[in-house]
Formats: structure tokens, C-alpha cells, sequence
């Protein structure tokens, strides 16, 4: 179910603005919490476009077609080659029109009392930002940009099946998939979830009129997974803005807990596995991820690739050394990330291959494996620890902000 109850939200919104601000003087390392106060519903749609008004033009709306400039429309629309060139020299301060896009959207506006008598070309260059061709004389060319308005929400849901239905089901922004994914990428194995699992977060969602531009700042997160509770508690430190859980223990870990996301697990870590082509019973020292053809496939932490190429039955494989204890290796790849090879040093996140059927493979899939001292352990049960926890000096900071975002996430229901 998704809650947007704005009267409460405002309210606790204005009491966590106030503590926060008795509480901290303001130095760099300070949080700052802004909530805008109003939405989309607020305010009047205006009988306007572009700041002209509707009722004194005739409007013709359509789409950059390939190959097709601002020149060509113009033309097309019998403006004067004088005019279209002086238009082209002054477009020349303030839009590259060779970067004219096909599929972006135009408006032409034309004098009601006359027939064909073009005023004005609007271009939209992106969702924000678009050009106006003034063609009557004075001619100009002006850029201009919408405004953004931020929007505070608040969503929950209990999961069925997955994250991405369940954000589906509530008409949620599904970006929020990601954004969730993201904080909780090293606490929590989105393809085990269970039935009943629950999450809730307060959130910004920003539009360009009535029409959704992407998700803003994370206030704050839950999540209950297997009937532990995760929460994601913001900070900043040393000048960098992170998710913290309520013991001041950094989200992001060592490792992530998947090395590639919205998949399915279809195979486990076991001691005595049916090959689904040899057809013999031996270990599977590892964990299949079922996922389309060419998915990528990212380092789940730091450290140096000891080993690429061709490896027998796990066809092209990747092999990482994270540090004097864990490595990773990555199988069935149909190829590698750019760069990669031996002796590279990577980053957790960094693409090092795409899924892919090579070797002894019934489809495509990732066969993960890691190793603990150079034996190999389930994935699945590793415990990473945390990195770069809250500094004891900061500690009186974030259990003010702590204590105020859980009840803030404890409202919403």
C-alpha cells in the first residue's frame, strides 16, 4: 500500500527540521534536511506553454524525424531563408544545432488571424530545458528551462513475489527498485527475498509539471527481511553523505551480496548437484544466477583480477583477489568488460563481464564462486564486515538524527 499522508508528514517533517537544527550547529560536516511544502496537486495548471498563452496561438506539436534540423522546419513553415539564417547565427550563442536530436519533441505556434503565419519554434532539447525561435521580427533565440518541484513521499509495501512486482503493484516510481537495491546491496540478498518481507522509506520524487523527472534525495529507508530489520539511517562524514543502520555501522560492506541484479538464483551451493549435462552427481561449489543473455556482471569488492580467459567447462571466467583472505571467480561469461585483464585492479560495482553460456552450460547463467583462504565457501552465507562506521566523535550527531528518522519510518504504515 502507498501512503502519502501529507498533514502528518509535514508535521514530523517540521519537528525534525527543528531538533536537528537545536541540535547541531552548523559547520561542513553538518546534515541539512529541507522539505519542500508543496506538490504537484497545489498548484493551478496555468492555460499556457511555454509562458504563451494557448487561447491566442494555433499550436501544431511534433517530433524531430531523422535527419530533419531546425532550419528544415523553419523552411518548411515559409519563413524567409533572411530570416532563418539570422535566426541560425543567434541560435549560435546559446544551442549547438548540430546536436539537434531526433525524437525531441517541437512546438510551432502560429498568429490565429492569419493562415500559416508562424510566430514562434519551441525545441525541446531535454525534459527541462528547450529553445524559443522567435521568427517575427525582433527575432531572437532564448533558452529556457522548467522548473523542477520536488515532492515528499512516503511508499511501503509487503513483498509476493519480488521488489520490482511489488513496486509495480502499488504504482510506485519504479526507480525506487534501484535506489533500494543500491542502499541495501550489501545487507540484504534481493533474490532471496520472502513472501512477507516488508520495506518502507520516505522519499523525493521530483516533476517537470505533472510529469515524473526521477526520484530526488533518500530521507530515510527500512526494510524487514526474514524477520530482521534493516534501516538506513543517513549521515554525513568527512564531507561525503552515506546510509548507516542504527548501531552506526556503515550499509556499504566489503562485499556486495549479489554480483548482478534483478536475476534468480537456480542453482545452490552444494556438496553433491545432478550435472544438468554430464548427468553425475559432484559438488557445485558455487551459486548460479539465471539471467538473460549479456547481463552484466559486477566486482563485489575491491581488489586485483589474478586470472582471464578460457577455463574448460567454466568456459570464459574472471577471477578476483579482494585481499590476503577472499577471492571471487565469475564462469560461463559470453565476454569481458572493457579492460578487463589480468593484473587490472578493480572497484566494487565495476563491470567485469557479461552473463553468457560458455563451457559446459544448459543456458545462460553466472556461476559465482568464492573462496575463504583458498577454499572454496557458499556465497550466500558470507558475512562481510562493515566499512567506515560513524567516528565516535560524530556519535552524539547521528543518534539525534537516528532517534528522529526511525520515528519518522515508524509512522508511515
Amino acid at each position: 500500500m502507498k501512503i502519502e499522508n501529507r498533514n502528518s508528514f509535514l508535521l514530523l517533517s517540521i519537528i525534525l527540521f527543528i531538533i536537528l537544527n537545536r541540535a547541531c550547529t552548523i559547520d561542513p560536516e553538518e546534515q541539512s534536511f529541507v522539505f519542500a511544502s508543496d506538490t504537484i496537486t497545489d498548484r493551478k495548471v496555468a492555460e499556457t506553454k511555454f509562458g504563451f498563452p494557448v487561447d491566442s496561438f494555433e499550436l501544431q506539436e511534433g517530433k524531430i524525424k531523422r535527419n530533419q534540423n531546425i532550419s528544415d522546419l523553419l523552411r518548411d513553415n515559409d519563413v524567409s531563408f533572411q530570416t532563418i539564417n539570422v535566426l541560425v547565427e543567434k541560435a549560435q550563442q546559446v544551442i549547438n544545432l548540430r546536436k539537434i536530436r531526433r525524437g525531441n519533441q517541437y512546438t510551432l505556434f502560429f498568429d490565429k488571424d492569419s493562415i500559416n503565419n508562424l510566430q514562434y519554434l519551441v525545441y525541446e532539447h531535454s525534459p527541462t530545458e528547450y529553445f524559443i525561435f522567435k521568427v517575427q521580427a525582433p527575432v531572437y533565440v532564448l533558452k529556457n528551462k522548467r522548473e523542477i518541484t520536488s515532492v515528499q513521499k512516503t511508499a511501503t509495501g509487503v513483498i509476493q513475489t519480488s521488489l520490482w512486482q511489488t513496486i509495480i503493484d502499488q504504482n510506485i516510481n519504479p526507480l525506487l527498485v534501484s535506489e533500494l537495491s543500491d542502499i541495501f546491496a550489501w545487507s540484504i540478498d534481493f533474490f532471496g527475498l520472502q513472501q512477507g518481507d516488508f520495506f518502507k522509506v520516505i522519499y523525493e520524487e521530483q516533476f517537470v509539471d505533472s510529469t515524473s523527472f526521477g526520484l530526488g534525495k533518500i530521507y530515510t529507508a527500512y526494510f524487514n527481511h526474514a524477520g530482521e530489520d534493516f534501516y538506513a539511517i543517513p549521515f554525513i562524514q568527512d564531507g561525503s553523505e552515506s546510509f548507516y543502520d542504527q548501531n552506526g555501522n556503515s550499509l556499504r560492506k566489503a562485499f556486495l551480496k549479489a554480483p548482478l541484479r534483478f536475476s534468480r538464483i537456480s542453482s545452490r551451493y552444494s556438496y553433491s548437484r545432478m550435472h544438468p549435462i554430464l548427468k553425475i552427481r559432484r559438488p557445485h561449489l558455487g551459486v548460479d544466477y539465471a539471467a538473460p543473455y549479456g547481463t552484466s556482471v559486477q566486482a563485489i569488492g575491491d581488489g586485483r583480477i589474478i586470472k582471464t580467459g578460457w577455463n574448460g567447462g567454466a568456459g570464459r571466467m574472471v577471477k578476483i583477489k579482494h585481499n590476503s583472505v577472499y577471492t571471487t571467480a565469475y564462469l560461463h561469461l559470453s565476454r569481458y568488460g572493457k579492460g578487463v585483464k589480468s593484473g587490472k585492479y578493480v572497484k566494487q560495482g565495476d563491470i567485469i563481464g557479461y552473463v553468457g553460456s560458455t563451457g559446459l552450460s544448459t543456458g545462460p547463467h553466472l556461476d559465482f564462486r568464492f573462496y575463504k583462504n583458498g577454499h572454496p565457501i557458499d556465497p550466500l552465507k558470507v558475512k562481510a564486515p562493515p566499512v567506515n562506521p560513524v567516528k565516535e566523535k560524530n556519535l552524539v550527531k547521528f543518534n539525534k538524527i537516528k532517534n528522529v528518522m526511525i520515528t519518522l519510518i515508524n509512522t508511515v504504515q
